[in-house]
């Protein structure tokens, strides 16, 4: 990933009456002993219309407060001022299955589609919600929590397994595992669904915050032929180095040949649809499992987060794991060149020319531009599936960071037709997309190259660097249903999502997943 230019309270928690039984952050009550055994429960209330209204307790809520004859309700009432978005309370005792339950702010009822937000605050602060509450469930060490549906259980679902999820693989010691479940045998199918979303974002959370001695290109693509071997619809094929030669891949190989590692391309066939000879969703992921930079080398400040540098090969390819787990009805074709970017005496030097598989000449000005030199060759190669669409994820620019932030995947597409699509697949999700330029203005600075056909970033160098990333990747597709999705201002979370941790996010395979069902909905031909 080329980088930009330049880098980039605690709440004070007051006392409540012990009459309450209850505590902002879940100490041990008098006689709670943790690991003992039992079930957590997490139940949601909406915010009144009043400040100081009585609490509204979703179905599941008002169900359990007359189980215990109102106890719940009176005991909140007490606690102080009406739960706000996002807020919790912990009881303990109230119910012998349930040793505590955390009873959680949604916001208001009616939350729908906020068109400022370009989400559905509904279903986002269910999912927050929901993840504080199975983290306060967790630290009291119950093994398993019950998670209230809120009205939407898919949404509550991915609150509580995005929200539990943490790489501690390497540490001896661990959080205690705790299991969600759904309360009560209502929208078990959404509930079922949330899961399977949310596991395929934790999958690419787990391969992107591995270490890059632990996710080398050969481990990855073992890892994800692992997840996909029970499906009998799914074929992988992890095509060597020489193979990779043989497809006339030099820009691909240029990249590779820095490192000790050798190169893999990925290549994954999902066959969902009725008919094996539909046309398919050709998904296509970057796959730098560990980005130096290059010669030109980046600052060692920060370069461990190199290490998610695939993040558009996860992403991919963990959307593909969970189309197969959903059955989606649809073909869809995964493609992710992986190799490390390194410099040694065999890597590319600035101002090398590589040739392309589709025979186009690049300048490499920058070693550290290196993505698009793979995307570039995966991208020819994409084209010879006859596509209904292409997609391709990468972190890709430093730039694109720079330009959104952590708030929006920045969409680049030759297609209106896609980019609703994929827009109102992430007002679902809550993993927002934003569509970015591909003028021609940008192309002109990338084919303006003094020795080759194009220069692998753009000439006024930090001028609209995603922009002149999208426009370098455009010379490379003739399709006419691409979009081009640049993840870098989305790869890691420090507090932003409420409901992922700190760490790589796995962003924006929910909204890939999404896009995918709703495509194999959509009978219009793109042809």
């Amino acid at each position: 990933m080329l980088l930009p230019w330049s880098a980039a309270a605690r709440r004070l928690g007051r006392d409540l009456p012990r009459a309450c039984g209850c505590s902002p952050q879940a100490p041990s009550p008098r006689g709670y002993s943790r690991g003992a055994g039992g079930k957590g429960l997490v139940l949601g209330t909406y915010s009144s219309e009043k400040d100081e209204g009585a609490a509204q307790f979703t179905s599941a809520g008002d169900a359990f407060d007359r189980l215990v004859s109102g106890k719940l309700r009176e005991l909140l009432s007490l606690c102080g001022p009406p739960l706000k978005k996002g807020k919790t309370r912990i009881f303990h005792g109230l119910h012998q299955d349930f040793p505590s339950v955390v009873v959680v702010g949604l916001g208001k009822k009616n939350a729908g589609v906020n068109d400022q937000e370009n989400w559905n605050e509904g279903k986002e602060n269910i999912r927050a919600a929901v993840a504080v509450g199975c983290r306060q469930i967790q630290d009291l060490e119950l093994p398993c929590v019950e998670v209230d549906p809120c009205g939407d259980a898919q949404a509550a679902a991915e609150g509580a397994v995005l929200g539990l999820h943490e790489y501690n693989e390497l540490k001896q010691k661990k959080k205690p595992v705790v299991t969600p479940q759904l309360h009560g045998s209502a929208e078990s199918e959404a509930w079922q669904k949330g899961v399977l979303y949310a596991e395929g974002q934790n999958l690419a959370r787990y391969l992107m915050e591995a270490p890059a001695n632990y996710i080398t290109p050969i481990k990855f693509a073992e890892h994800i032929e692992q997840k996909l071997r029970s499906f009998s619809n799914v074929k992988v094929h992890i095509r060597p180095e020489s193979w990779i030669a043989t497809q006339q891949m030099g820009a691909f190989l240029s990249v590779a040949k820095g490192s000790a590692e050798p190169p893999i391309f990925l290549e994954i066939h999902y066959s969902g649809g009725a008919n094996t000879n539909d046309s398919p969703l050709v998904f296509v992921g970057k796959g730098v499992t560990f980005d130096s930079g290059g010669i030109s080398l980046k600052p060692s400040s920060g370069m461990d987060a190199m290490r998610a540098d695939m993040g558009g090969a996860a992403t991919i390819c963990s959307a593909i794991v969970t189309a197969a787990a959903l059955n989606l009805p649809l073909n869809i074709i995964g493609l992710a060149p992986l190799c490390e970017n390194m410099p040694s005496g065999k890597a590319n030097k600035p101002g090398d020319v590589v040739r392309a598989k589709n025979g186009k000449t690049i300048q490499v000005d920058n070693t550290d531009a290196e993505g698009r030199l793979l995307l570039a060759d995966a991208l020819c190669y994409a084209h010879n599936f006859n596509a209904r669409a292409i997609v391709n994820a990468a972190t890709l620019t430093g730039a694109m960071d720079v330009a959104l932030g952590s708030a929006a995947t920045g969409v680049f597409t030759n297609s209106s037709w896609l980019w609703t699509h994929l827009y109102e697949a992430s007002i679902l999700t809550g993993d927002r997309v934003w569509r970015m330029p591909l003028f021609e203005h940008y192309t002109k600075q990338v084919t303006d190259s003094p020795l080759a056909d194009l220069s692998n970033i753009g000439k006024y160098s930090r001028a609209g660097g995603a922009c002149t990333a999208a426009a370098f990747l455009k010379e490379f597709v003739t399709a006419s249903h691409w979009a081009h999705l640049d993840i870098a201002g989305v790869m890691s979370n420090k507090d932003e999502v409420p409901y992922l941790r700190k760490g790589m996010a796995g962003r924006p395979t929910r909204t890939l997943v999404e896009f995918a069902a709703r495509l194999s909905q959509d009978s219009h031909s793109t042809k």
